[in-house]
Order: structure tokens, then C-alpha cells, then sequence
């Protein structure tokens, strides 16, 4: 029996992305598969996709300062030093947040560790040198691992493309507005160095308001801290500060056009083509900057007044963005046509299993490499370490 760990301590958004690998690992009669969390309220929301009961839970308690919600959940640091123990009887641990690199620094830890990346978006604020910590890295398309290898984080032999499991458990939206007008989502990212949000959301809101033949939903990226209190003074305006529509792809299926900054969630929304539209507002010299690699997929708007227009030329100018939006939506996610959980489960059972079984499972997938690219073979020979738990270098912060 493979006893596998799924760490669920960061906010909702990020459960729906190892999820579908979890649930199809724990079909399986030889796996075991545990959920680990800080925060009743995130166990919950997991339960609620677990109709079969085949998921194990546990809940990590550690104090906070804050009511326990989706979003906010226990810190992570705090969490892993309190449970390390509990959470290291697990031979192999999957999670889609760095900070659980922390546990490799911990007394006796010997569990390996799949970082399962979610998010499939442009900006550099999602590469940090704790990638580089983990045994191996499961990520949603070439381009992520093209940019992990180029900074340090990754090799050819540790990390491997296996698509984007999220996209199974879209469900179709209900409505959002009681009428029939077109739909646009504001999407903003929650980094204020990068986002128009922090600095323009009131008057954002009120050129909304003032479109009355649209109906936009706006909804910040639930990790915004700090960031405006706006209210919509209209009904063509929703404003949702964080709920499950805002993570389950409710609001990216319902919508006919994307208003974004740099949030990754454009990728999902570009899942079918669509219209799409960035705010520039602060005028960013964004031509050749990674951060904004998509915004050559839509219209760019450097002054609200110009935000009504833009709506209304939007199907007619789709047609010049969509080659591109396609190739770049293969490049950040690839196509998996509903297989990707399967892909990971299978990808995480080998790396389980040992060197051996993962080597034969690359070897059986060589013939059709799903990022487009030709595998590396055999991958991951440097997990033959793990053949030996004695000859394991020791782990250090610096690993």
C-alpha cells in the first residue's frame, strides 16, 4: 500500500489544482491517499469534491490570529513546525506551495516531495529559489518549464510537464446577472507593483458603472491583502472580494470578455479563445517584459475612457488575437484532452514507487512527450539515491 500526502495548507485556490490527481490516486485499492490541513473550513471545501468518501483527512490545528476561512487558513510556517513530525510519517508528500521546503530542513525528515506548480501565468514573482528544493516538479506547460530550468529552479531530469487538472472540475456556471447583457470579468492580480488596482480601483469601478449596457464582475485575486475597499454602486457591477466563484472558474466560464492585469487566470479564461483586455493604466513600458508576455493576446487600454470602446470593438479585433491566444494558452498549458489528473497520478505512483518505475513510466510516455518536446531518457536517474536511504545527500537549506 503507497501512503501518499496531499499538503492543503495554503488558501482554496490552490486545492482545485492537485485535486483531480488526489481523487484519482485514491481510487486505486494499492493507495492510500491523506489530506493534510490547518483549516477546517479548506477540509470542508476538499470534502465537497470528495462525493465517494475515498480521501483521508487530517487537521493540522495551530493558533491564528485570524478567523479560519478559504482564505485564511493558519500560516504555513507555523503549521509545518508544529506537525513536521506527523506530516514527515509519510513517505511521499505532493503540494502546490514552496513553503513546504521548509520541511527538508527539519531533524529526521526523509520524506520526498512532488511540487505540483499551479497557476500557469507570466509573472516572475512565481519562480523563487524554493523550487529548486524539491525531489521533483510537476508543472501545467513548457513554459514553465523552460523558465524554471533557465533560473536554476529545475532541470530536464526533475521536471516534467503534465497538463492542467483543474480543467476537470469546471462545472457549467450558474448565472450571474438576472439579465441577458454580455458579461465582462476584471480580474485583478494581487501584487501592487504590478496591478492598476491598487492605485485606480474606485474610478475602475465607477467607468464600469457607467457602461450600462455590460455587466462586469470584479473579482480581485483572493490573495489581495491590504488592497481597496470598493463597492459597486450600480447593479451592472458586481464586486466579490473572495468567494468560490472567484476560484472554481464560475466567472471565466460565464464571461464573454477578460479585463486583466497579470493574474494567471487569463490562461484559464483562454481555455476557449475569447476577447481580452489589459489595463495599463500606469502607462508600464511592458513590450519585452515576461510579466506581460499575454498581453500581446487583447487590446491594451491606457486610459478608462477608452475602456467602453475597447467592449465594443472586441469581437470585431478577436479574430487578429486568436492564433496567438492559442499558441500561447498550448504553451502555458498543455493540451491534456481531460487527461491530465490521469497523467499526475500516474507520474506521482512511478516517482512513489521508486527510480525504477518512474524511468518505465517516462520510457512507456517517450513516444509522445506532452509539451511537444522529446524526453529526456532515461529521466530522473539522479532519484536513484532513493534506492538507498543511506547514500541520500543531506539536506540543507541551501539544497
Amino acid at each position: 500500500m503507497q501512503r501518499i500526502a496531499f499538503l492543503a495548507l495554503s488558501q482554496a485556490h490552490q486545492h482545485l489544482h492537485w485535486l483531480p490527481a488526489a481523487l484519482r490516486l485514491a481510487r486505486r485499492p494499492d493507495v492510500e491517499v491523506t489530506v493534510l490541513s490547518g483549516s477546517r473550513a479548506g477540509l470542508d471545501f476538499i470534502r465537497s469534491y470528495d462525493r465517494d468518501g475515498r480521501l483521508k483527512y487530517r487537521h493540522l490545528w495551530a493558533p491564528s490570529l485570524s478567523r479560519d476561512g478559504l482564505f485564511t487558513p493558519p500560516k504555513r510556517r507555523l503549521t509545518l513546525l508544529l506537525h513536521h513530525r506527523a506530516i514527515g510519517r509519510f513517505p511521499v508528500i505532493v503540494t502546490t506551495e514552496t513553503t513546504s521546503s521548509l520541511l527538508y530542513r527539519m531533524p529526521g525528515f526523509t520524506s520526498r516531495m512532488v511540487h505540483l506548480k499551479h497557476g500557469a501565468g507570466d509573472r516572475e514573482g512565481g519562480y523563487n529559489p524554493k523550487h529548486a528544493r524539491f525531489d521533483l516538479t510537476l508543472v501545467n506547460g513548457a513554459k514553465d518549464k523552460e523558465r524554471l530550468i533557465a533560473r536554476g529552479l529545475a532541470t530536464e531530469r526533475n521536471c516534467l510537464v503534465v497538463g492542467y487538472g483543474k480543467f476537470e472540475l469546471v462545472r457549467p456556471p450558474a448565472p450571474v446577472f438576472t439579465d441577458d447583457k454580455p458579461v465582462a470579468l476584471y480580474n485583478p492580480h494581487f501584487d501592487p507593483n504590478l496591478s492598476p488596482w491598487f492605485g485606480h480601483a474606485q474610478q475602475i469601478v465607477e467607468a464600469m458603472e457607467r457602461i450600462t449596457d455590460w455587466n462586469f464582475v470584479v473579482a480581485p485575486h483572493v490573495k489581495t491583502k491590504h488592497g481597496p475597499k470598493v463597492h459597486a454602486a450600480t447593479a451592472n457591477v458586481l464586486v466579490d472580494p473572495g468567494s468560490v466563484r472567484s476560484i472554481d472558474m464560475s466567472y471565466t466560464e460565464a464571461a464573454s470578455v477578460y479585463i486583466g492585469d497579470v493574474s494567471s487566470q487569463v490562461y484559464e479564461f483562454l481555455r476557449r479563445p475569447r476577447p481580452c483586455i489589459f489595463l495599463n493604466l500606469d502607462r508600464v513600458a511592458w513590450r519585452g517584459n515576461e510579466n506581460y508576455e499575454h498581453w500581446k493576446l487583447g487590446q491594451i487600454v491606457e486610459s478608462l475612457d477608452e475602456l467602453e470602446h475597447a467592449l465594443r470593438r472586441a469581437r470585431e479585433v478577436q479574430p487578429q488575437f486568436e492564433a496567438a491566444q492559442r499558441k500561447a494558452v498550448a504553451r502555458s498549458i498543455a493540451p491534456m484532452d481531460g487527461r491530465a489528473s490521469q497523467l499526475q497520478a500516474e507520474v506521482i505512483l512511478a516517482f512513489a514507487e521508486g527510480p525504477a518505475a518512474l524511468d518505465a513510466w517516462i520510457e512507456s510516455h517517450a513516444g509522445g512527450a506532452t509539451d511537444g518536446s522529446t524526453p529526456d531518457r532515461p529521466l530522473f536517474r539522479h532519484l536513484a539515491r532513493h534506492r538507498d536511504p543511506q547514500a541520500r545527500p543531506k539536506r540543507t537549506g541551501s539544497r
